[in-house]
């Protein structure tokens, strides 16, 4: 447990004790902060980036910055599951060449965790136009072409969760117990 959820809990219980000497004070806590787990992030590495063979370098980044991988497989995507995954750009130019990309050779699908998740990966992944990624993001460095984007992660907490929702089952994410995490 690191230091700061072990004090987030000791203050918990301290407010719930003291709440319950005086019972009309009312705390608001936001859930995140004494979360267990964090937040959680849906990122998916593009065929480009097995084709490269770059996924070891990317996955590197985002473990080297904190975050605790507890979901990852190969799969490859039917158009169904494509098509479900962008449901919010059917109505775009680009929707059937996004799609036929992404289902054109395996992914590799991954469940992030840790404090801010999405706005971390976030940062780390960059502008998605490859023209406006700054260098040392995973886009900027590794990115070509808009169109055939490497990584795909998820804008917000509710899309990391439907996202997480269409491509694991709660059995396939695994949310071990992070021992250095005190150390970061």
């Amino acid at each position: 447990m690191s230091r700061f959820r072990a004090r987030a809990g000791f203050i918990y219980i301290y407010l719930a004790l003291i709440k319950q000497q005086i019972p009309k004070l009312h705390f608001i806590i936001h859930s995140d902060i004494f979360s267990p787990m964090g937040n959680r992030c849906y990122t998916m590495l593009k065929p480009g980036v097995l084709n490269r063979r770059i996924v070891g370098e990317v996955i590197t980044r985002l473990e080297r910055k904190g975050l605790k991988l507890v979901g990852l497989k190969m799969i490859q995507i039917t158009k169904e599951i494509a098509e479900k995954h962008y449901a919010e750009h059917k109505e775009k130019p680009f929707f059937s060449d996004l799609v036929g990309y992404i289902t054109s050779a395996p992914v590799v699908a991954m469940v992030w965790q840790g404090d801010e998740c999405v706005t971390l990966v976030r940062k780390l992944v960059g502008a998605t136009k490859v023209t406006e990624s700054q260098p040392g993001t995973i886009r900027g460095d590794f990115g070509l072409h808009t169109n055939c984007n490497i990584i795909h992660a998820s804008d917000s907490d509710e899309s990391a969760e439907r996202e997480i929702n269409i491509f694991f089952k709660p059995e396939e994410i695994i949310d071990w117990e992070d021992k250095t995490a005190e150390y970061l």
